[in-house]
């Protein structure tokens, strides 16, 4: 159907021109360049699709033909006997099966209790300890020659010793795993110089929780200063230029982590991790495929190895896993930012809520005051009305108790002008009182003026209880100027005399006050 780039769009089924016409509709590739990607995906347009914005995987297909038209050729590895036997997917005929990988163990540093022996007690066992001394020199060495036998053919005991083996502390304080990481630090550039790698200053456990976390990868290194392959691993291939500027590489998404095997943490994680050989390298991530919590050992990197097979090693578990990783952090993302989301709505939505309940508070309080204005108005209206009833009833009734002018031909009569105010209508008004009459009797005779000479009931009225009345007015002498004040012992005659002018003034509340 192809040759050299031209295709015969004729010789397709109609089935595969509609699948054709969808692809390029969607993804708006060239014809030469889909036709073979719809064919190896069997003319699905959906599985064509995801491979165009996704990236195409290996295709199992044109695998197994491949390997019933060839050979089978083994491409070049830099792995060990040890490797082999872990890492069971690495081998040709298992390469289509994903095995599960091993699980990380998380370690966290139990350091031994140290027992200071009594100096009597040494002295006495001294000659066993030397003799112990050389059974273990002679034993270790037998172990060492046993080490190079496959693990087939190698004794059981012989792996559970050589990890045992591992452990020589040489004398070095035990101390948290901080202490522990910057003292390894310290000390590797005091060996090696100040140096670029970013070694994670904490403990291993801390260093797989936050690559967990953070959804990165582990890269542990452990070094034992007394092998003779750690110096040349360190300086040609942990410093080499290519891998330095990949494990700074943010993008890269790798912590490191170091760890000398004679520090007590470092040697528990060399007997969890099985690390048999030095210099030894793991590399350690989230597997979400096999457990959404569970880190796996993806990549095992032991002994010494150039830097391109260092690198290739680590790039091909990173480019295997990498995508697993990428899609944690996209769920991840999306999680935080609908849990943003969610939060920003509800605050949102409890900011409104409290919007309202303040509304309706106000609302309610503007009712209760609106209310309580109304009622206050109404209860000032009834008790004004009320005490417009009873100062009427009070003056009809001291109307009733005001004497009458006496006659011209009196004796003892005071004659007075009064000038009434404005708001009465009466004008001035002269009338004759008897000597005796009182100040209270005249301010009574000024209140009622309206009153005096109407026709009464038969019955006469009466006094309101509990009323006291207060005169909304005052009287005033014109020459010289003296308020006369309501009082029941004061009489117009020890005030004027025989006479007067006198001006009835109404009292405003704002010149009492001010008075």
């Amino acid at each position: 159907m192809a040759s050299n780039g031209n295709f015969d769009l004729g010789s397709l089924t109609a089935s595969q021109r509609e699948a054709l016409q969808q692809y390029t509709d969607v993804t708006s590739q060239d014809i030469k360049d889909a036709i073979p990607l719809l064919e190896r995906s069997q003319w699905n347009v959906q599985i064509a699709i995801a491979k165009f914005f996704d990236g195409e995987g290996p295709d199992p297909l044109a695998e197994a033909q491949a390997a019933h038209q060839n050979l089978p050729r083994t491409a070049a590895r830099h792995d060990n006997l040890h490797e082999s036997f872990l890492n069971v997917d690495s081998r040709p005929y298992r390469s289509s099966t994903r095995r599960l990988t091993e699980p990380a163990p998380r370690v966290v540093p139990s350091p031994p209790f140290l027992y200071r022996t009594p100096f009597l007690v040494t002295v006495l066992f001294a000659p066993f300890r030397l003799g112990y001394t050389v059974f273990a020199a002679v034993f270790n060495s037998l172990l060492y020659f046993l080490s190079f036998l496959p693990l087939s053919l190698r004794p059981r005991f012989v792996a559970t010793s050589i990890t045992k083996g591992l452990r020589q502390t040489n004398g070095r304080r035990v101390t948290l795993p901080t202490e522990t990481a910057q003292r390894f630090r310290r000390d590797f550039e005091e060996e090696y110089g100040p140096q670029a790698l970013p070694f994670f200053e904490g403990g291993h456990a801390q260093a797989l929780d936050t690559a967990k976390r953070d959804v990165k990868f582990l890269l542990t290194v452990l070094l034992s200063p007394e092998h003779d392959d750690t110096e040349s691993f360190v300086r040609n291939t942990l410093l080499s230029p290519e891998v330095l500027n990949f494990i700074n590489d943010p993008a890269n998404n790798i912590i490191l982590w170091g760890g000398n095997v004679l520090d007590s943490e470092a040697y528990q994680v060399a007997r969890e991790y099985n690390c048999v050989k030095f210099p030894f390298s793991c590399l350690v991530c989230l597997t979400p495929k096999e457990g959404s919590t569970r880190m796996g050992i993806v990549k095992r990197l032991v002994g010494p190895m150039t830097p391109e097979a260092y690198l290739a090693g680590i790039q091909s578990a990173i480019a295997k896993y990498g995508p697993d990783l990428n899609g944690v952090r996209a769920e991840r993302a999306a999680q935080e930012m609908a849990r943003k989301l969610r939060s920003q709505q509800d605050s949102a939505y409890e900011r409104s809520l409290a919007a309202d309940r303040e509304r309706a508070r106000q609302k309610r309080e503007a009712a209760a005051a609106a209310a309580a204005a109304e009622k206050r108005a109404r209860e000032e209206a009834e008790a004004a009305a009320r005490l417009q009833q009873l100062r009427q009833k009070w003056r009809e009734w001291r109307a009733s108790t005001v004497a009458p002018e006496p006659d011209a031909a009196t004796k003892g009569v005071v004659r007075l002008a009064l000038n009434m105010p404005a708001s009465s209508g009466a004008g001035r008004v002269v009338r004759r009182f008897t000597s005796q009459t009182t100040t209270e009797e005249l301010y009574a005779f000024v209140e009622c003026y309206d009153l005096l000479g109407q026709q009464r009931g038969e019955k006469a009225p009466e006094k309101p209880e509990g009323y006291e009345h207060k005169y909304a007015f005052r009287i005033a002498s014109v020459m010289p100027r003296e308020i006369l004040e309501p009082s029941a012992a004061t009489t117009l005659g020890e005030k004027l005399g025989r006479g007067g002018n006198l001006v009835v003034e109404d009292i405003d509340p704002d010149d009492e006050d001010d008075e």
